[in-house]
């Protein structure tokens, strides 16, 4: 007995029309007729009577049409649910954070063949939140800057973003075409908290440190482009800013420059758990592998 064989039954049944019932399930009517007999010398027991002009069920045919009803519902939840899980593979959660820029096409163009027919749904969350949902399973990957490690998470590096200086294009520094970071001591350092974003707070004090001076922080930096109209706007005051997100600047109020000597930078990496899919973790370490070659080869 085939599922095919009960589809056409109930089809049959349905339509008490062998023609309309082959029209139905877009095959010819001698294949439908076929099937029906087939069950029908399996069960033991004639499904229709074709004695008159008009096809009708028989007794048991009217028994087993509920039933055949039920095989057909669950054949259709079984398949839907196959998709659902299908699908849910082969798409892959990607956590990222607003300042990606091109680098995000470098790791899509990055990925192996075999990788090109995955679906990629991205969500837009703070570091925080990326890790943990990672952590979670609720991610299959994030983008991260600045950690070496973390609990449970495997760290593939990408890059090392070189940050550049962002202050007004009025300010005299801003006719340079590089520069020191010592030259912006006694600038008020406008920068998210340490609260809202350690791996820069830290990195940036600790190059102002190393620089030889103690950095002015002016009023804590809340949205990035906040601060930079503000800046923009007449604001004393300086930023750091990642090189990815540079096209977002528009504003001719604004310099940004790179600057001289050692750069200050702050590793980016994909965080994928210890325990990630083989297969994943191998198509995802090797686009990252040559994420990190294609940026070498630019600097």
């Amino acid at each position: 007995m085939e599922l095919r064989q009960i589809q056409y039954f109930v089809t049959v049944a349905e339509e008490l029309h062998f023609g309309r019932a082959a029209e139905r399930l877009h095959i010819g009517q001698p294949a439908v007729s076929q099937q029906v007999r087939r069950l029908e010398r399996e069960l033991g027991s004639r499904l229709f009577d074709r004695s008159g002009r008009t096809v009708t069920l028989t007794p048991v045919g009217h028994a087993l049409l509920p039933e055949g009803r039920e095989l057909l519902k669950a054949r259709d939840s079984f398949a839907a649910t196959a998709q659902r899980l299908i699908t849910r593979s082969t798409a892959f959660r990607v956590g990222i954070s607003s300042a990606l820029g091109p680098r995000l096409d470098d790791f899509l163009d990055a990925l192996p063949d075999r990788g090109t027919g995955t679906r990629f749904e991205f969500q837009t969350l703070d570091a925080r939140t990326r890790l943990a949902e990672v952590g979670a399973g609720r991610l299959d990957a994030a983008f991260v800057r600045g950690l070496e490690h973390a609990p449970g998470l495997r760290l593939l590096g990408l890059w090392h973003d070189p940050l550049l200086v962002a202050l007004p294009a009025s300010h005299a520094l801003a006719a340079h075409h590089r520069l020191n970071l010592a030259d912006l001591a006694g600038l008020p350092l406008r920068i998210a908290s340490r609260g809202e974003n350690a791996v820069l707070f830290d990195t940036v004090v600790a190059a102002c440190r190393a620089a030889g001076f103690e950095p002015t922080f002016g009023p804590p930096s809340t949205r990035f482009q906040d601060t930079l109209a503000e800046i923009g706007a007449g604001a004393a005051g300086w930023t750091l800013m990642y090189p990815t997100a540079a096209n977002t600047v528009s504003s001719r109020r604004i310099s940004l420059l790179p600057l001289i000597g050692d750069p200050v930078t702050i590793r980016m990496s994909l965080a994928v758990r210890e325990n990630a899919d083989p297969a994943r973790l191998e198509l995802l370490t090797t686009a990252s592998a040559r994420v990190r070659r294609k940026v070498a080869g630019e600097n």
